[in-house]
This record gives C-alpha cells, sequence and structure tokens, in this order.
C-alpha cells in the first residue's frame, strides 16, 4: 500500500514528481502524478491502446474539477504554466493520497472531505472516475463542476489549438460521444450528473517538465467539450466513465469490485513468507501490469509509459515476471508467439505498430530466447507437467531452435556467424545489436561490434541447452555438432577475454582490438548456468564488478575511472543517449550480479544476507518515481536519481526473482544453485 500524507501531498516537488499509473490489461493505461499534475505528454486518464498492446492514444488528458461551497470556489486540479505558474491550486487542498490498489485522492478543508478514485476496466479502454462526498461542514450549498480536458493524439506527440478539431457532441441519456476528429476513435462519456454543459473551448500552453527536462517538445494545448455539474447537497457520488465503448454508470460498482477482487486475488495467490515477503509481494503486483495481450496470444510490455513489447526485454524479464509467479501458461504463450516470429534464425527486437514490420536488429534476444525456454521447462518440479513441457518443446520449439543455432553458426543478418573457434561475431560500428543499443540518427553511441562478451556467453548457453536437448531427443549427431562448437568456444574463451592488468573480463574483442571498458556485460558470463569461468576467476570478476560498479540501484555500465564515464543521464536526447550507457545504473543487473554471488561465493549464507541487505535498502524505491515500481535507469552518481521510464518490466522481473531465490535460501534451504536436470522423458 503507497499512502502519502497531507505534508508529503502539500509538497509540489514530492507530489508532482512521483507518479502511479493502473493498466487495462492490453497496452492501455491510465497516469498522472499525485499532485494531479500532468507532467509528461504521457500522461492522461484514458490512453487508449487501440491496437493492443500498441497504437496508443491520448484521449482523455485530464479533468479539471472543483467545488462550489456556498457559492465559494475551491479548486482541486493542478496544472503547470509557462515552467513557474501553477493554476489552479488543487494540490494544497489534498490531504491524502493512497494507491492501494488503485489511485484514491482525498481533498479536504476543513468543510468538506470529497475523495476521487480513479480505476480501469481490465481488456477494454475504459476508464472509471468516482468522486464521493464523505464529509461536510456547515456548508448549504456543494455543487461539483468537472470539465474533461481532451487532446486525441498519438502518445508521442502534443495536441495544438487547431481549426480542424469538431466540437460536435452528440448527447444521449447518461452519455455524451465526442470525436474531434474523424479520422480517430470517438470518446464516450457516460456519466450521473445534475447537467451537462456544452461550452467547449481551448485550454493553451500546458507544461509538462518532464518532456522539457528530456529536452522534447514539453507545450501542449487541450480542449474542452463540455462541463458536468452535479450539486452534492442532497447527494454524495458522481461517476464518470471514459471510453471507447458506450457505459452506463450502474455498471461502475461491478467495475469497482472487479478490479479489488483482481488486486485481492493477486495477492492471496502469491502470498509468501520471510523477511522479504513484503518486498515481493509488492513486486509482484506491479508483474501483471506488464502482461498484455497480443491477440490470439500474450506479450510483455517492456516499460510504462512509453515502451511496448520488445523481444530482448520479454526474454530477459518472462521468467521473473511469469515463471516466478506460476503463470506458466502465459509464458508458453508468449513463447510460441515469438517462435512464430522468427526470421533467418532471429528473433525480433520490436514489434512496430500494426501493419509495420517486425525489426530484427538484436543479437541477444534470440539467444535469451533459448534461456528462457530452459527456464520453462524446468521451473516446476511436477512429474507430469514436465512430460508435458519436455513434449511440448520437442514438437514445437527444438527444430526452431536447431535452426536458429545452424543459422548463427554459417551466418546470417548484420554479420552474425561463428567463427572457427566457435565465437560469436556480430555488427559493425553503425549497428547497435546488443542490450547496449543507444543510437542516435546513424550513429551507434557504445557500437560493440565483433565478440561482445555477454554474447559469447548466452551463444554458449544457447549451444549447451541445444546439446542437452539433442541428448534428451535422442538427437545424437546435432548434439555432437553443438557440443563441438560450445567445446572449442570454451576452451578458447579465457585466452581471449581475460583482462591479466585488470583481473576481470574484456567487454568486447575485435579482430585486432580489445575494449577493456570495465562494464556489468561480463556478469552475464558467470550467471548463466552453462557459465565460462572457473571459481577462482568468477571471484575476480564479482570483485571488479562490485569495486567499480555497484551502486544502491543497480550496476553503472561503465566504471567511473573510465574516461568515457557519464554520471548524470540529463538533457536533450543526444545528452541522455550518449550517458545511457556510459555510466547510467541499470537495476535489472542486479539479478545477474547476485545470482553469480550467491553462486560462486565460499559463504553462501552471508552472500544471500548481502542480497537482502541490498534488496531491503531498494525497496524504499517503491515509494518514489513509479509508485509500487521500479525505473528503467538511475543516475551513475549519486544520490543516484531516478531516470528513463518510470515502470520497467525486466527490473522488476529480475528483482523479483532474485528476491525469491534469497527469501527461500535464507528461511527454508541453503543457497547453492545447481545445473537443473532433465527429467526422464522417452522419445
Amino acid at each position: 500500500m503507497h499512502t502519502f500524507n497531507r505534508s508529503e501531498c502539500n509538497d509540489l516537488s514530492s507530489s508532482g514528481s512521483k507518479e502511479w499509473i493502473v493498466t487495462n490489461g492490453i497496452g492501455g493505461y491510465a497516469s498522472s502524478t499525485i499532485a494531479g499534475m500532468n507532467t509528461r505528454r504521457y500522461h492522461g486518464l484514458l490512453v487508449a491502446a487501440t491496437t493492443p498492446p500498441v497504437g496508443r492514444l491520448v484521449l482523455l488528458s485530464k479533468l479539471e474539477d472543483a467545488l462550489i461551497i456556498d457559492g465559494l470556489r475551491v479548486e482541486l486540479s493542478t496544472n503547470l504554466y509557462g515552467g513557474r505558474v501553477i493554476h489552479p491550486d488543487g494540490y494544497l487542498r489534498l490531504d491524502s493520497f493512497s494507491l492501494d490498489p488503485f489511485p484514491i485522492y482525498t481533498y479536504s478543508d476543513g468543510r468538506f472531505t470529497l475523495t476521487k478514485s480513479i480505476f480501469m476496466v481490465q481488456g477494454s479502454n475504459t476508464v472509471v472516475i468516482e468522486y464521493l462526498l464523505t464529509s461536510r461542514g456547515d456548508a448549504h450549498e456543494i455543487t461539483l463542476e468537472v470539465r474533461p480536458l481532451i487532446a486525441f493524439r498519438e502518445y508521442h506527440a502534443t495536441t495544438h489549438e487547431n481549426e480542424t478539431l469538431d466540437s460536435t457532441l452528440t448527447e444521449t441519456f447518461g452519455c455524451v460521444r465526442v470525436q474531434p476528429y474523424s479520422d480517430l476513435p470517438a470518446l464516450f462519456l457516460s456519466h450521473d450528473a445534475d447537467s451537462v454543459f456544452a461550452d467547449g473551448h481551448w485550454y493553451r500552453n500546458f507544461e509538462y517538465a518532464e518532456e522539457r527536462a528530456r529536452g522534447l517538445d514539453f507545450s501542449e494545448d487541450l480542449f474542452s467539450p463540455l462541463q458536468f455539474k452535479t450539486s452534492l447537497t442532497g447527494r454524495k457520488r458522481l461517476t464518470l466513465i471514459a471510453s471507447t465503448e458506450m457505459h452506463s454508470t450502474a455498471d461502475a460498482s461491478a467495475f469497482r469490485h472487479a478490479a479489488i477482487r483482481r488486486d485481492t486475488s493477486l495477492r492471496y495467490q502469491n502470498h509468501c513468507k520471510g523477511d522479504l515477503s513484503e518486498l515481493i509481494a509488492a513486486l509482484e503486483r506491479a508483474a501483471e501490469q506488464y502482461i498484455v495481450s497480443r491477440p490470439p496470444l500474450k506479450t510483455i510490455i517492456a516499460g510504462y509509459p512509453w515502451f511496448a513489447d520488445w523481444g530482448r526485454d520479454t526474454m530477459i524479464a518472462l521468467p521473473g515476471l511469469l515463471l516466478s509467479t506460476g503463470q506458466t501458461e502465459v509464458a508458453r504463450d508468449i513463447l510460441l508467439a515469438f517462435r512464430q516470429s522468427i526470421d533467418k534464425g532471429m528473433l525480433p527486437n520490436r514489434f512496430p505498430e500494426k501493419g509495420e514490420v517486425p525489426e530484427y536488429n538484436t543479437v541477444d534476444a534470440t539467444l535469451w530466447f533459448f534461456e528462457a525456454i530452459w527456464q520453462y521447462l524446468t521451473c516446476q518440479t511436477d512429474a507430469a507437467w514436465r512430460e508435458e513441457a519436455w513434449h511440448l518443446i520437442e514438437a514445437d520449439f527444438y527444430p526452431a531452435l536447431k535452426n536458429i543455432a545452424d543459422l548463427h553458426i554459417s551466418g546470417t543478418r548484420y554479420g552474425i556467424h561463428a567463427d572457427e573457434d566457435g565465437f560469436l561475431w556480430a555488427g559493425d560500428n553503425t549497428t547497435q545489436l546488443t542490450w547496449m543499443d543507444a543510437k542516435v540518427g546513424d550513429t551507434a553511441i557504445t557500437p560493440r561490434a565483433g565478440r561482445p562478451v555477454e554474447i559469447q556467453a548466452l551463444w554458449y548457453n544457447a549451444l549447451r541447452i541445444l546439446e542437452e536437448l539433442g541428448r534428451q531427443f535422442r538427437d545424437n549427431d546435432a548434439a555432437d555438432r553443438y557440443s563441438g562448437v560450445a567445446s572449442r568456444l570454451h576452451s578458447r574463451f579465457e585466452s581471449v577475454f581475460w583482462n591479466h592488468e585488470r583481473q576481470c573480463l574484456f567487454d568486447v574483442v575485435g579482430g585486432n582490438s580489445v575494449d577493456a571498458s570495465i562494464r556489468p556485460n561480463q556478469i552475464i558470463a558467470i550467471s548463466l548456468r552453462h557459465g565460462l569461468l572457473g571459481r577462482d576467476r568468477a571471484l575476480d570478476v564479482l570483485k571488479a564488478a562490485e569495486r567499480e560498479l555497484l551502486t544502491p540501484f543497480g550496476l553503472r555500465t561503465l566504471a567511473p575511472s573510465d574516461p568515457n564515464y557519464r554520471g548524470r543521464y540529463e538533457g536533450d536526447v543526444w545528452s541522455r543517449d550518449s550517458a545511457y550507457h556510459q555510466g547510467t545504473v541499470w537495476p535489472w543487473l542486479a539479478g545477474p550480479f547476485f545470482t553469480a554471488k550467491l553462486q560462486f561465493s565460499e559463504d553462501p549464507a552471508e552472500a544471500a544476507r548481502e542480497a537482502r541487505a541490498w534488496l531491503e535498502a531498494f525497496s524504499t524505491h517503491l515509494n518514489d518515481a513509479g509508485l509500487g515500481q521500479v525505473s528503467e535507469i538511475f543516475d551513475g552518481d549519486p544520490p543516484h536519481l531516478p531516470r528513463g521510464c518510470f515502470a520497467q518490466a525486466w527490473s522488476v522481473a529480475e528483482l523479483l526473482k532474485l528476491a525469491k531465490a534469497v527469501n527461500r535460501s535464507l528461511h527454508f534451504a541453503p543457497f547453492r544453485p545447481q545445473a537443473a536436470q532433465p527429467t526422464a522423458h522417452v522419445v
């Protein structure tokens, strides 16, 4: 539960920077700040996913609301204009805010107490806003005025006053239909207000502070088509439903109960014990926000508010978001969906908007696919389930995985190929094929062409998985072939990648050059089940990473001692992207770091206690930035301010998976990860 008192709410520097989000399971959402002041172009009360999970449109930006108490106007909303002017100042009447399970604003000034609740309907581009007068002073007349402000634009853009907007309203009993542009869907505003006033006009020059700080278009004009008025003298409630479908406010109670039941069910199903139980419960609730429909199957949103579903992010996040929470059927569906999208032995890096061709500019998404499949195969101990899973892998995945490996060996896009020593090469200085993929125009900020260290680790892991599958399915010729490539790679890896001077691994080894930058990618080489280093070397890598990269919020992407280090992620697009992987902290990397530490430590119990302490300290972040969520990145320099997306899938997934592993190790059994063994399977 995330609750903030009056002093916190009335501090605009705090309440205007803490963001909330509620989602609808198809890629749409509602989002704003505790203050009710939109600070991003991505904020809105109804951001609809018109072609789930993409095609996002900001339809209803916000509501301007006020009470008229015995003739005196009391503003409840808050906006920023011109970088300095706050108008109205409704945040000063905000008595409390809670997110449990959805946003509830409580306004009060002694003469009244009014709550505003906001929740979404699952599977529908529908948001419900309920106002409830819970107490009154000695006022004789109280009237609530609510004015919708609409944007009707793609969520990466902004709206500006124009003459093409159609302000026509279509009214039926209890519902108003608005369609300002013929090529965009209509918005239905269902209500139980006493009266509707069609007095459309523009509100100009809203300023979005976060967009201004990011060097993007930060000013917007919004149109108000009407105003709702309701007397709260003889009644207590006003209900509004904004949707791309027509509803009745009589449905609001059922929608509310469904939202509460869903949250209660989630808490009950995923209940756990142990010191980290509260953090685990919070992360499990956060995880649900990313699982959305891409009809006819499911997919994983990489982050809110601006990412869609990405191949790399999905494969890294899937074990934590789904397998650790027991959602194996959803995990299976997502893996099947991505298998269908394989082209030339590669998974898509990104699914674009409807009608566009998927982008395959990634070398690691496909290799993480192998790891996700193996974790799916070994995530349960039930013999019947495992037998069924083995049959699924054999029938639906094994041929595709062999084809992927064969094309990686012989060669596919972007120069991806294996050499005679088994190393996997990829890319050139204009491509960004690994997760360090920042690119501005045609310039790759961190080009890693050649042999990136984590790609060799993932490739080796994939080959060993294929070998195991081949043995299991009695495809011994294939198993021998992949084993041979893996063995050659293993035998040469340390001599090629070990940096004797710094006692860690090189980041990239090309034909005639090496990148000796101390980066976190080497952690991947010791955190996967099939590792490339022995215990002593692995401990040296951990020491280097802990000394140079570990922070309270994750691992830096570059050591501060490096001349290219950038400690703050801020400024315009170029400034931010040039710092994205040059020191910026990524929380998801804490997962593989502590996993490796638990595995190789001479004292696993002490390593588990260290991981627990780190997680407990990190948990305070869940009440900062994106409430109940984990940010995408943090500054490399203290105080490590949160940056980027305020809700990131693989951040949540890796921390959730780690927290569960640590919780088990501390309270139920000594922790020492072992190579998972396949169950008996007869072909």
